[in-house]
């Protein structure tokens, strides 16, 4: 279990202590997509949906997402945001492309931060288009980039 940062000796979970690590700038961004029916993607583009605009609400929820990441992944810390962004983009008739991005200046990078604000607004998404669409599909979601911190920079190869 030595190369498991979440784990001690005994096999026990642990919240890592970065009471030690410099305090950077801290940035990771992530993706992710919803797919589904063009009838559902013209609905959007329409705000044709009962609930509301759904882009809208899914990118404040995914920004409320990555606020309350440490409150839904075990052992997360909590963090300081200094900045969140979630954008959300219908890709033709057929998908929507989210991305997030966090920022904080701190001991412990952000990257749960920017993946779970894209899993949240792309679940806003799909409960606020299911009455119309239940097969649509939440894929793809990926940290794309990050920078600070020890391992310093971090760019998928995608």
């Amino acid at each position: 279990m030595a190369d498991f940062t979440h784990f001690d000796e005994a096999g026990n979970a642990v919240m890592v202590d970065v009471s030690d690590k410099q305090e950077t700038e801290r940035v990771a961004t992530a993706k992710g997509r919803v797919l589904m029916k063009a009838e559902t993607g013209r609905l959007i583009a329409e705000r044709g949906f009962k609930k509301g605009d759904v882009l809208t609400v899914a990118q404040l929820a995914g920004i409320m997402g990555a606020k309350k990441t440490p409150d839904l992944i075990p052992l997360c810390h909590p963090l300081a945001l200094t900045k969140v962004t979630v954008d959300l983009e219908l890709a033709g008739e057929t998908a929507v492309e989210i991305t997030a991005t966090c920022k904080l200046k701190g001991r412990t990078g952000v990257e749960m931060e920017a993946l779970t604000a894209v899993s949240v607004a792309a679940l806003t998404v799909y409960d606020m288009c299911k009455a119309v669409d239940k097969e649509m599909r939440i894929t793809d979601i990926r940290l794309v980039s990050k920078t600070g911190g020890k391992s310093g920079t971090f760019t998928a190869a995608d």
